[in-house]
């Protein structure tokens, strides 16, 4: 079999994409998200935190609801239908964090859960922290000028 009869063998076999269906989809899920989002905002800045800590209860607010939904295995459900509307970034980062972590539970707490959940958390703490430190020098050098 060459390359063209195995492309036309594929072709034959793949299932169409309903790419309309799956952009709305994504968009609906990941405009409910942000919407839920913004109710939790609201609600804090109601209950009376200034705009920063209503942000950062946000924030955690929705990070704990996603870690949930992964660890009872609703996430996975609501994002095979939902595709990338489930990536909202906060939402999805969590989502990538738990879902390691759980898959490996069965190889103990630390070299399994602690182990996985920090294969994604550590290159970006990694490079979040690199990245801090080198504005903080550059920012202190300019104002040294």
């Amino acid at each position: 079999m060459n390359n063209n009869d195995y492309q036309e063998y594929v072709k034959q076999k793949a299932k169409n994409s309903p790419l309309w269906k799956n952009m709305i989809w994504a968009f609906l899920v990941g405009g409910l998200i942000c919407a839920i989002g913004q109710g939790f905002f609201d609600f804090f800045r109601y209950l009376g935190l200034e705009e920063t800590l209503s942000s950062s209860a946000t924030s955690m607010t929705l990070i704990l609801i996603a870690a949930l939904l992964t660890g009872f295995g609703v996430f996975d459900d609501i994002a095979k239908r939902a595709g990338a509307g489930t990536l909202v970034p906060i939402t999805g980062f969590a989502n990538a964090m738990v879902a390691p972590a759980l898959e490996f539970k069965s190889e103990g707490v630390i070299t399994g859960t602690a182990v996985k959940l920090f294969t994604v958390a550590g290159p970006v703490l990694v490079f979040g922290i690199s990245a801090s430190i080198l504005v903080g020098l550059i920012k202190f050098l300019l104002m040294l000028i």
